[in-house]
């Protein structure tokens, strides 16, 4: 098979669906289209080369690099355990792994110790080969931007079609010992949460849409739900109030991270609210997403799944994100994004660290 490169083009569509607060009529879409092909030969390519893969073809595909440089690499050198572990994005995995831990604790019931483990590690490695899939997706656009050119395919560690027989993998393993060792209902879940990040999110949104973030991060609220499933075996108000705290507070966490890197989205030419609707709406966006936010982490208490501990640990991180949204929009500055962000961790961090904290004392 002769070596196929595509290159894509950033084009901007009249309207889009727009899902944000108080904007002015409808945002432009983009889509990314083959400069010499029709529109969704690239997601076709791919999906011939996963296809492929699947089939056992493996050794018959060529390797598609982003540059001639990462090609010539990734022919000479042999990955390291250290590149596919970044692959799994351990850093965001570790956070979807304390969300979907906080799940099962507050949930009703009980797991055999050896169970609850096994939980864990199948909402961990899922959310990892998911990860993995999305790097072996975007390795194009990894390649032009400042923050991801690092990662092991664009850099030329890890050949492309490995990175994806990994995440197939490790994307069916989980679920199939979920369902198996568990329920099916978190089974379901786990395979619902890995497959609307892929195809939604990674293939479809992405690219689009400057709503990616807002309908895409539903894939990331979902671990406390598969968490509470794998306990009860069911899927109640309680744990929906807790994906849609992470659902909620998706959009001004990324949005943050966006406002001081939309000259990286705009190299790349992803549509990120920034460089589509400009750092003022990004801002504004992020302040009404945040006084949103801040009042439903309170639903839990109204429900009884937490209580007055969880309640004033709330109202304190709360008050002081509310408080960073304000101070992005009051001084227009980097700093003020960047602090929103990295505060933005911590919060969730320690809203689901309270919510374990208070069970766990009970």
């Amino acid at each position: 098979m002769r070596l196929v490169t595509l290159e894509t083009v950033y084009t901007p569509h009249k309207t889009a669906p727009d899902l944000t607060f108080g904007t002015r009529g409808k945002k432009p879409q983009c889509d990314f289209q083959p400069i010499n092909g029709p529109p969704g030969a690239e997601i076709l390519l791919r999906a011939k080369t996963l296809a492929a893969i699947l089939a056992g073809e493996e050794s018959k595909l060529m390797t598609v690099q982003t540059t001639g440089a990462a090609q010539s690499i990734a022919q000479s050198t042999s990955a390291r355990a250290s590149d596919y572990l970044a692959l799994l994005k351990p850093r965001v995995m570790s956070l979807v792994v304390f969300t979907g831990f906080a799940g099962m604790v507050v949930a009703p019931g009980s797991l055999h110790p050896l169970l609850a483990v096994v939980a864990v590690l199948c909402i961990a490695i899922s959310a990892g080969a998911a990860g993995a899939i999305n790097m072996w997706y975007e390795r194009d656009i990894d390649a032009l931007m400042e923050r991801t050119r690092k990662r092991p395919i664009p850099a030329g560690r890890i050949a492309p079609n490995k990175a994806l027989v990994f995440g197939i993998t490790l994307n069916v393993l989980p679920v199939l010992v979920m369902g198996l060792a568990l329920n099916w209902v978190a089974a379901g879940l786990l395979a619902l949460a890995a497959a609307f990040y892929i195809f939604v999110y990674t293939i479809w949104l992405k690219r689009r849409t400057p709503q990616n973030i807002v309908i895409g991060g539903a894939a990331g609220a979902v671990p406390p739900m598969i968490g509470w499933a794998a306990v009860s075996g069911s899927v109640t108000l309680d744990s929906i109030v807790l994906f849609l705290i992470i659902f909620m507070w998706t959009p001004p966490h990324f949005w943050a991270l966006a406002l001081y890197r939309e000259g990286d989205y705009a190299k790349a030419g992803v549509p990120m609210l920034p460089v589509v609707a400009g750092p003022a709406e990004t801002r504004r966006q992020i302040l009404i997403y945040t006084l949103i936010l801040v009042p439903l982490t309170f639903a839990p208490v109204i429900l009884g799944t937490a209580g007055l501990i969880y309640g004033a640990v709330a109202a304190i991180v709360g008050a002081y994100l509310a408080w960073l949204a304000v101070q992005i929009i009051r001084t227009q500055t980097d700093r003020a994004a960047k602090r929103m962000f990295g505060f933005s961790i911590l919060y969730l961090f320690v809203l689901f660290a309270a919510l374990i904290a208070e069970h766990v004392t009970v």
